[in-house]
């Protein structure tokens, strides 16, 4: 098969597998998408949603994040891991939408990837979520993904992604990003995988 032939096929299996998958994390707004996902860092979803939720109750903009503090805010987000960076990225993120932005999440990606702490894949995320632009995040699952399945062999993000891009439809990238992070928990982890168990490598493995 080759990769467009192993594109259509996974896409095919994602949406019966995975026909209207959520983005795991829980945000209302913009801004709270951007800080959960900056707190995902590192840290599995369901921690995250537990932070959140506790976060989430009281505080909710960037001026609530500055009266917060760091140091009430390390307190909440311990669990997530890398409190001490992820406190100051976060109360910083706040200052500068408040500042250079007016207190809105800006939507577009050279904007974002000037925010402390907030990198290409975390901009991907808001802008395909949030702002129904085209977007493909690569996370960790996805990369192991590209390269189990031969669509990139590489490590280097960027590389993977433009990959991605050619092979599946732009209007499938916001849903498609998510159905692969949960194929990648389910059906094809790092350790421990089966190809027996999982549909998309027992079908590649026939054409090998």
């Amino acid at each position: 098969m080759n990769h467009f032939e192993k594109s259509k096929f996974i896409l095919a299996k994602l949406n019966e597998l995975f026909p209207s998958p959520q983005i795991p994390l829980h945000f209302s707004d913009p801004f709270t998408c951007l800080i959960a996902v900056m707190l995902s860092a590192q840290c599995t979803d369901a921690v995250v949603n537990v932070v959140t939720n506790k976060l989430f109750n009281n505080v909710k903009t960037p001026r609530e994040i500055i009266d917060l503090g760091e140091e009430r805010l390390k307190s909440i987000i311990r669990p997530c891991g890398l409190f001490n960076a992820k406190s100051k990225h976060i109360v910083d993120t706040a200052k500068a939408i408040l500042e250079r932005h007016n207190g809105r999440v800006p939507h577009t990606f050279a904007e974002l990837e000037t925010l402390p702490g907030v990198g290409h894949k975390t901009a991907s995320v808001i802008m395909g979520q949030c702002f129904d632009e085209p977007a493909f995040p690569v996370d960790t699952h996805i990369a192991r993904l590209a390269n189990r399945w031969d669509l990139e062999k590489s490590h280097d993000v960027k590389k993977i992604e433009n990959s991605l891009k050619k092979f599946f439809p732009a209007s499938t990238w916001k849903t498609l990003h998510i159905q692969l992070i949960l194929y990648g928990r389910q059906f094809c982890p790092a350790k421990k995988h089966v190809v027996e168990n999982c549909p998309i490598c027992l079908e590649f493995s026939k054409h090998i």
